[in-house]
């Protein structure tokens, strides 16, 4: 299982971000995708998760009605559209992926497989 998130940078309180973790087909197809975070000396944190097959969507707290997950199987991408950013959100965001047979979470440590992040800096 092979995931790239991409699309971070420099953004102000306020603005938008959309990242993309690409994954394969197969992959899409048969893991649910979570989206985390790790802040500098803090813990990494679920963010948000897609299971595509279902079609369900799960939000940490925090998130929840600032963030949106979706995910394209055919274009082998799932992305976190996120708004109202604030510099709390400031972390190197990640995306990975375990067997869809056990479904979503937002715990991070369940996830076998994930690859390199983007960092997300929200500053003025």
């Amino acid at each position: 299982v092979q995931l790239q998130a991409s699309g971070g940078g420099l953004v102000q309180p306020g603005g938008s971000l959309r990242l993309s973790c690409a994954a394969s087909r197969s992959t899409l197809e048969n893991y649910v995708i979570l989206w985390f975070r790790q802040a500098p000396g803090q813990e990494r944190e679920g963010v948000s998760c897609i299971d595509l097959r279902a079609d369900r969507t799960y939000y940490g707290n925090s998130m929840r009605g600032r963030f949106t997950i979706s995910g394209d199987i055919a274009g082998d991408t799932v992305y976190l559209q996120m708004n109202s950013l604030k510099p709390e959100d400031t972390a190197v965001y990640y995306c990975a992926a375990r067997s869809s047979g056990v479904g979503c979470a937002l715990f991070p440590s369940t996830f076998p497989y994930w690859g390199r992040g983007t960092l997300v800096t929200v500053s003025s």
